[in-house]
């Protein structure tokens, strides 16, 4: 006789990534996915309740808790890359996610990496600075993030945010 049964999928907490443009985030991020293809997922930003949204064009996107859920309900580890508004937002839902903030070693490190690149404008550059000092000050909060890392060292930085968000292989898991 046949008898149906439910593999138990195990859920994954969310991990929020943030910090200041230009700390490293894209690139940590690019190489923790090529390590574990099948681990990670982003959330896609959609229109309509949304745990954290930002407003373009006259639009709200954002991520919905439901993206966030049908990502963990498949296995994987849902991935948030989003800044300091967002982090504030989405610490106000039932979603149990675990907090990662990347920090420039310097504030006069992170002008020269921004600078480096080579696209920014004096005004958009003054902007993003006052953006960092905000983020950094906030990140000073206890309970703010669950890990802060400083890239100053990418091998060092991509170890810390790795061992962290692999957790042992549990991923944060939470069955």
């Amino acid at each position: 006789m046949f008898v149906p049964c439910r593999i138990a999928v195990r859920k994954f907490r969310p991990v929020v990534i943030s910090g200041p443009s230009g700390t490293g985030k894209s690139t940590i991020l690019k190489r923790l996915f090529a390590e574990f293809p099948d681990k990670f997922s982003f959330s896609v930003s959609q229109e309509g309740g949304f745990i954290e949204y930002a407003q373009f064009g006259g639009n709200y996107y954002g991520t919905s808790t439901m993206a966030v859920k049908n990502i963990s309900e498949k296995g994987r580890v849902c991935i948030l890359d989003i800044e300091m508004e967002g982090v504030k937002q989405v610490k106000k839902t039932d979603l149990n996610a675990r907090f990662l903030f990347l920090a420039p070693p310097s504030i006069e490190e992170l002008e020269r990496r921004l600078r480096g690149r080579g696209t920014e404008t004096e005004d958009s550059l003054s902007k993003r600075l006052a953006q960092a000092s905000n983020e950094l000050e906030y990140a000073k909060q206890p309970g703010a993030h669950d890990k802060i890392v400083v890239n100053d060292d990418f091998d060092i930085a991509y170890k810390s945010v790795r061992d962290w968000i692999v957790d042992n292989g549990n991923f944060g898991a939470t069955l």
